[in-house]
């Protein structure tokens, strides 16, 4: 009995050329590398904008959203630790959502900035959305399991980490 293989849909890539589904495959986690990208550099941009948020009390503001979570979160010692300057903290998380955002979109040290998301994801999990009942109306539980692909993969293509690292190849290559 013959067997066939199929290699106009689906190539092994030994010959340099790739089936659609390899290249699928290969570029699966760039819609969520670009969403979680997006969205947190939208979310530093809109706390850096907001003319509430970065205050130390009133609506709205970080303050009083630390104030209203710290008896619910898992972690009341997180939130203990930031409301000794409100403001730093959240000019701190801005920045830090915007580096991040920056990162990902760019493919900058890619799994330093997954890293950083997850660790935000984290830290506001344990705190502001440690509440949600059921556990899966808090969305930071989701974003956090949403980097962890991106920490262990990193940013290997289409980004600023790819380029470097051919340079750095092709440097070597060159020494030999």
């Amino acid at each position: 009995m013959t067997h066939s293989v199929r290699t106009d849909t689906y190539a092994n890539g030994l010959d340099g050329r790739r089936g659609w589904r390899d290249t699928a495959s290969h570029y699966a986690l760039l819609p969520l590398r670009v969403f979680l990208g997006v969205t947190f550099l939208y979310a530093g941009l809109n706390k850096l904008t907001d003319g509430t948020f970065l205050r130390s009390s009133g609506a709205g503001s970080i303050g009083e959203t630390m104030r209203s979570a710290r008896d619910s979160s898992a972690v009341p010692a997180l939130i203990d630790l930031a409301l000794k300057s409100p403001v730093g903290f959240g000019y701190g998380m801005a920045l830090g959502e915007l580096a991040v955002g920056i990162g990902m979109l760019l493919g900058l040290l890619g799994r330093v900035a997954a890293l950083g998301g997850a660790l935000i994801s984290l830290s506001l999990w344990l705190t502001v959305s440690w509440a949600s009942t059921p556990y899966y109306y808090g969305n930071d539980l989701a974003y956090l399991m949403a980097w962890l692909p991106l920490v262990l993969a990193g940013t290997p293509y289409l980004s600023l980490d790819a380029v470097w690292r051919a340079r750095r190849r092709q440097r070597s290559d060159g020494y030999r």
